[in-house]
């Protein structure tokens, strides 16, 4: 059974990692390198936060975001979109089902599914819906992919605005995948209206295997896997059109929808009010990492693994030397965070904080890591800031939660949400895979704030 909020519901946790096409390694990750993985903030002392209880009985939610009316949406990987009105309350019947239109998903672990939704720039006058999901592969795909992952655009229903209307569908991209993990999909819409769409490699381990180029698929420029693609869903009658000012629009070389390349398994994109694009790339056996992007910038993988070089026949052991630059000369660039595997498996990205409730996080970056075990959720909450002496890695540490022995939420924390005041939501669940009905939504609180649970 599904719950919503009410008004004495507050609980208090503690904050960590995120799942959905995240996880991303088919071998086991190592136990970490020994080195200290996360730089502390100087002379700070991260708050102690609280969380209150938004929804409970879901899935696996993978988005809680705002079309900017009031309304909120959480996005479940099983297929499903539920609506909450202004008041918090969820609404009766989804926004969305995709369900009969997806692949099987496996209920013990998958990371394909319903991975993104975006709300277009003018939904309030348009309606206009746009989501990633998972299709069953398609006529012509190649023999032994997984899935066909498909962007379509939908329209909300004539007779109820909290509801699309599910018979018109359009198409707008797809792409055939090789292995079920790594898919990226967190759509968004950034400042310039157009739309940013974030790739995985491809799947599978180390950009190796099968649907995987000679030197991985991130490093190809003739391919789109391990990229984030950029493009404008307005100005062609049917499919999209690529942006005039993308940076490789007149190089043949590269395909034209490039904005960014070399990554792994973004997990989690965002943009801040000044248009900073913050990317989550989660790692493979050693380190993971969130980027700040710039234009047409090459973020190492799978040369690299956050700064450090790889191997991807020997991804336990970093090379003592690796190529600075791509296969077209252009420098690599650095991660904004890293830190190793140590108690940790994969960074789930979040947001700058630019709210109104917890004044001591604002110009922080959120983030957290899933678990630090596949077995059992025990996920941890981050903040970091640019300090004024940093010059490279930004400053991390981990947040507490009140109320709970460790200071952390034993659960699996799938993604972040933001509201359109700038307030931050966690997405959790107990199980690994997209199965029961332990999904939650919680918001970040003052820990003097939270009601007894």
């Amino acid at each position: 059974m599904k719950n919503y909020k009410t008004p004495s519901t507050l609980i208090l946790l503690m904050l960590l990692v995120g799942i959905t096409g995240c996880i991303g390694n088919e071998t086991d990750p190592s136990t970490g390198t020994g080195e200290a993985s996360l730089t502390a903030l100087e002379n700070k002392s991260p708050p102690t936060l609280g969380l209150e209880l938004i929804a409970s009985g879901l899935t696996a939610p993978v988005q809680y975001i705002s079309s900017d009316d009031g309304r909120m949406f959480a996005v479940d990987q099983t297929g499903i979109v539920e609506v909450f009105d202004e008041d918090g309350l969820m609404q009766e019947g989804p926004f969305m089902d995709l369900r009969d239109r997806m692949v099987d998903l496996s209920p013990g672990y998958d990371e394909r599914g319903l991975l993104g939704m975006a709300f277009h720039p003018d939904f309030v006058k348009n309606g206009r819906v746009f989501v990633f999901y998972s299709a069953p592969l398609r006529a012509g795909a190649p023999e032994g992919y997984s899935c066909t992952n498909r962007l379509s655009l939908f329209t909300v229903s004539e007779d109820d605005p909290d509801a699309v209307d599910m018979s018109r569908e359009r198409v707008i991209f797809q792409i055939d995948k090789p292995q079920m993990n790594h898919n990226g999909g967190a759509i968004t819409f950034g400042p310039d209206g157009y739309l940013y769409l974030p790739l995985g490699d491809g799947g599978g381990a180390n950009d190796q295997g099968l649907g995987h180029s000679e030197g991985g698929n991130a490093q190809d420029t003739s391919s789109l896997f391990g990229k984030i693609l950029r493009i404008d869903v307005d100005s062609a009658a049917d499919g999209y059109a690529i942006p005039l000012d993308n940076p490789f629009i007149n190089d043949s070389a590269f395909l034209p929808e490039i904005w960014i390349l070399g990554l792994r398994n973004p997990y989690g994109i965002s943009f801040d009010s000044h248009g900073r694009l913050f990317v989550a790339d989660a790692g493979q056996n050693l380190w993971e990492e969130v980027d700040l992007v710039e234009k047409g910038g090459n973020y190492g993988w799978n040369i690299r693994e956050g700064t450090h070089c790889f191997d991807p026949e020997n991804p336990n052991d970093s090379p003592a030397s690796c190529p600075e630059v791509g296969a077209k000369g252009e420098p690599l660039i650095d991660p904004i965070i890293e830190y190793d595997h140590d108690n940790h498996t994969v960074v789930v990205g979040g947001y700058l904080y630019e709210g109104q409730d917890l004044t001591d996080l604002v110009g922080s970056y959120l983030f957290a890591d899933w678990s630090s075990n596949f077995d059992q959720g025990d996920g941890r909450l981050y903040l970091a800031r640019q300090e004024a002496s940093d010059e490279g890695l930004w400053k991390a540490e981990e947040i507490s939660i009140a109320g709970r022995p460790d200071g952390r939420i034993g659960e699996f924390i799938r993604a972040f949400g933001r509201d359109g005041e700038g307030e931050i939501y966690l997405l959790t669940s107990e199980v690994l895979g997209p199965s029961g009905d332990s999904g939650k939504i919680y918001k970040l609180v003052r820990a003097e704030e939270q009601a007894p649970a």
